[in-house]
């Protein structure tokens, strides 16, 4: 027993291990990503699926185009998932459906007629083809060239922290869908109770 577990814990330290480099005669040499933006320190090019090691700079380039979509999309479903708790629209959002009847996160789903799905649907489809959130140039404020540069990354890290926001939103949520109060809390916002009131 100890013999299998020693073998596997030096099986598993191999990984671990730097690889060695192997001098490339290639004509076409790929790019070097590693000063783009979105480097941050302490992480600095984060690739550990290394999708960015045989690409080219326009492979990247649309890349990085779909993780700027991503982020502003989750951006605005975080909104759209917190705001709920707070507000809702007045009046129906279907004949005999009022906004308010609508429950929050996952359990809307159900709630949900087949043609707002419809809607839903065609409002995606629409802002993905004429590709309005994977634009640089959207809701650009004049500033300087190296402004511009630090607002680009301050959206790529806002976007990624959405990202990872809105996953743990709905992991949260489908949890406390399947086993209804596991954490023992009645809302989605504890840290402001006053909301509720």
């Amino acid at each position: 027993m100890k013999l299998a577990i020693a073998t596997l814990l030096a099986g598993s330290a191999a990984a671990f291990a730097p690889s060695a480099s192997k001098a490339g005669s290639n004509a076409l040499r790929m790019a070097d990503f590693s000063n783009e933006l979105g480097v941050i320190a302490p992480t600095g090019f984060f690739d550990p699926c290394r999708l960015s090691a045989e690409i080219d700079e326009a492979t990247f380039d649309a890349y990085r185009a779909s993780e700027l979509k991503h982020g502003r999309v989750c951006m605005l479903a975080v909104l759209g998932y917190v705001a709920p708790e707070i507000w809702r629209w007045p009046g129906e959002i279907a004949p005999g459906l009022k906004f308010a009847d609508v429950p929050n996160g996952v359990a809307a789903l159900q709630a949900i007629p087949s043609l707002g799905w419809a809607q839903i649907f065609f409002l995606i489809g629409a802002v993905d083809y004429y590709g309005v959130l994977g634009d640089f140039e959207a809701g650009k404020k004049p500033v300087g060239k190296s402004d511009f540069a630090e607002l680009q990354l301050n959206e790529l890290q806002n976007g990624r922290l959405a990202m990872l926001a809105t996953l743990e939103l709905l992991r949260h949520d489908s949890q406390n869908l399947v086993s209804p109060g596991f954490d023992g809390l009645d809302h989605l916002i504890t840290g402001l109770p006053f909301l509720y009131e």
